[in-house]
């Protein structure tokens, strides 16, 4: 829930953003809100991956399998998001 919120959160940061254009807003303020959606999208995939990684490695842990791999595919995934 907590990242659906989040989701919800940017998905009104967007149509903030398409009112603002509409209106001719400045394009310095379209390009700040623009900033902050990337950023907040960048940190929802942050929580998604990290927590993701957690429940992933305690499985891991607990069916005697190694994590490491885990831990390589959480990294990527943070990489491409970049």
């Amino acid at each position: 829930d907590p990242v659906k919120n989040r989701i919800k959160r940017i998905e009104g940061q967007i149509r903030g953003i398409l009112k603002m254009m509409e209106e001719d807003k400045d394009c310095k303020d379209v390009i700040t809100q623009l900033s902050a959606v990337k950023s907040a999208l960048d940190r929802t995939i942050g929580v998604i991956v990290s927590s993701n990684l957690v429940e992933c490695v305690r499985n891991a842990n607990e069916n005697g399998q190694d994590a490491e791999d885990l831990v390589k595919e959480a990294v990527n995934l943070l990489v491409k998001s970049r």
